[in-house]
């Protein structure tokens, strides 16, 4: 197989990956217009339905794919997602929060420009990913799987504590070749409280920085006069940000591609199949996951970081396992070990499991008027004895965040019996650049070798 074959191969196969990309959002989109026009949401209501919509793909797409590194590449079971995501939020407030002047009950942070935040909660989740990873990763498959979990609830539990809830700085903080004087004078975590992101609005930080934020205002202007009376800066700001979050999960998207075609993408692979024939082919399997489990951590605090940053505050229950778990789940739709299924089980996972609850929810008690949900059960299944569904029509729609988890539990049953492998796992992978066919025999061989042992689809 020559160069310009394989790289016809390779654009191939991105256009079909991004026309099924397309393909799903658009059905995703689309779904959500039809039912908006179809029960009388306004353009407001509109662009605020697709806004979050566009922001919970974008987060769990990102995230997906921070997990698909770990545990597609790698098969590294990691079920802390949670707590790196924390690790990097937290530090972000910590540093680019603006300082406050004395008083115990206030706290604040170092004051440092927002993108300087960012970098460091992003490192930080590194550096907590890497002291996780020197003594954990002798250890497989469940065993590991504890220890990230333990990890994230001991996150949880210092960020809820009282003894870092705030603390003095020093006027001056020596640091091995100079000395660093710190403009605040109160910092800390915030305790169970939590904390006020009052620092500089990021979409805002961001378009500062382009120079683009008059002309932003502007149109904010232009269509409040024009289209949306009501104060429609909060909206676009929602849609603008979870647009700039999908271009940077596009290049995220690209980002692990590379690394997965990279040579140490391959060894990733070989590790995930058989990391004793790894060894033995002489590679540093220990390295290899250790670098692999650092990155991957250091996405999920930027996954953490854009998240949660722009929603004016924090707290720890917020860091929950059950976000972890969502995540799992959208990777199981994908499929994991690849890139293209991790981020259309974000997509899938945020718009039908996630949102489309509440979107319902919120659809029909727009259109109706439909008065107040029984108190419980009982009272709910009562109106059936005199055939009037009505109550329990309310206290499902009143329920709607536990029947969110009831039918994402049904799903994932679903799932694990008839395609565990998820939508697009298990893609077979090209071995080899050159052709394959028997020496001797003259004629090429009828089907390419895939990386599993497998023929390539």
């Amino acid at each position: 197989m020559s160069v310009n074959d394989l790289r016809g191969r390779f654009e191939g196969l991105f256009e079909r990956d991004v026309t099924l990309v397309l393909a799903v959002l658009g059905a995703l989109y689309l779904a959500y217009i039809v039912a908006g026009v179809a029960f009388g949401y306004g353009l407001r209501g509109q662009l605020n339905s697709i806004a979050n919509l566009t922001f919970y793909i974008g987060v769990f797409g990102m995230l997906a794919l921070a997990l698909n590194l770990h545990w597609g590449y790698t098969g590294l079971f990691n079920i802390g997602i949670v707590g790196f995501m924390g690790i990097g939020i937290y530090t972000t407030a910590l540093v680019s929060k603006p300082p406050v002047a004395g008083g115990a009950a206030q706290v604040g942070g170092f004051g440092l420009p927002l993108f300087v935040g960012v970098t460091a909660g992003v490192v930080m989740a590194g550096l907590f990913g890497l002291l996780v990873a020197l003594p954990a990763l002798r250890l497989r498959a469940d065993y590991l799987a504890i220890v990230t979990v333990a990890f994230s609830e001991i996150i949880r539990f210092t960020m809820m504590s009282r003894t870092f809830q705030t603390f003095t700085v020093p006027d001056t903080i020596d640091l091995w070749l100079f000395t660093f004087d710190p403009t605040a004078d109160t910092v800390g975590l915030g305790g169970g409280g939590g904390l006020i992101l009052n620092y500089t609005n990021p979409l805002e930080a961001l378009l500062r920085g382009l120079f683009l934020w008059e002309p932003y205002l502007g149109f904010v202007s232009f269509v409040q006069a024009n289209f949306i009376s009501n104060n429609p800066k909060p909206v676009l700001d929602g849609l603008l940000y979870g647009i700039l979050l999908l271009i940077g999960v596009g290049l995220f998207y690209l980002l692990l591609s590379r690394t997965g075609k990279s040579p140490f993408g391959r060894v990733l692979k070989a590790i995930r199949e058989d990391e004793d024939v790894a060894n033995a082919l002489g590679k540093d399997t220990d390295r290899f996951k250790l670098t692999a489990f650092v990155l991957g951590t250091a996405l999920m605090g930027l996954g953490g970081i854009l998240w949660y940053s722009a929603r004016g505050s924090v707290t720890p229950p917020s860091f929950r396992p059950n976000i972890t778990f969502f995540i799992w789940i959208a990777l199981i739709i994908g499929g994991a070990g690849s890139n293209t299924g991790s981020f259309l089980g974000g997509a899938i996972f945020a718009g039908v499991l996630y949102q489309g609850p509440r979107y319902v929810k919120n659809l029909v008690e727009t259109a109706f008027e439909l008065g107040n949900a029984p108190r419980n059960f009982g009272e709910a299944m009562a109106g059936f004895a005199s055939l009037d569904p009505m109550p329990f029509v309310l206290y499902t729609l009143d329920s709607v965040s536990q029947l969110r988890l009831v039918i994402m539990g049904v799903v994932l049953i679903w799932l694990m019996h008839n395609r565990p492998e998820g939508l697009l796992g298990h893609r077979k992978e090209t071995a080899s650049s050159v052709d394959l066919a028997r020496p001797g025999s003259g004629t090429p061989s009828e089907k390419p070798a895939a990386a599993d042992g497998g023929e390539e689809r």
